[in-house]
């Protein structure tokens, strides 16, 4: 059935005519980075930076309160 290279061919051209020059690698870098994610999620990597429970800036300590200097009668 798929013995000759003519099939891959033909399918490469109606590809191309479907999605277009512009198109096709963009498609193909996404797939690859899918591809990519699977491969590291299988073996348990990550790159995305974990979020932890504690904030990344903390509350200051030295901050004081606005307290009005005068009350109105």
């Amino acid at each position: 059935m798929w013995d000759s290279p003519m099939h891959l061919l033909i399918i490469a051209i109606v590809i191309l005519v479907l999605f277009g020059g512009r198109k096709i690698p963009e498609m193909m870098k996404g797939l690859g980075q899918g591809v990519r994610e699977f491969k590291e999620g299988m073996r348990g990597e990550s790159t995305q930076p974990t979020q932890s429970s504690q904030p990344t800036n903390p509350p200051a300590t030295n901050a004081t309160p606005s307290t009005p200097t005068e009350q109105q009668k």
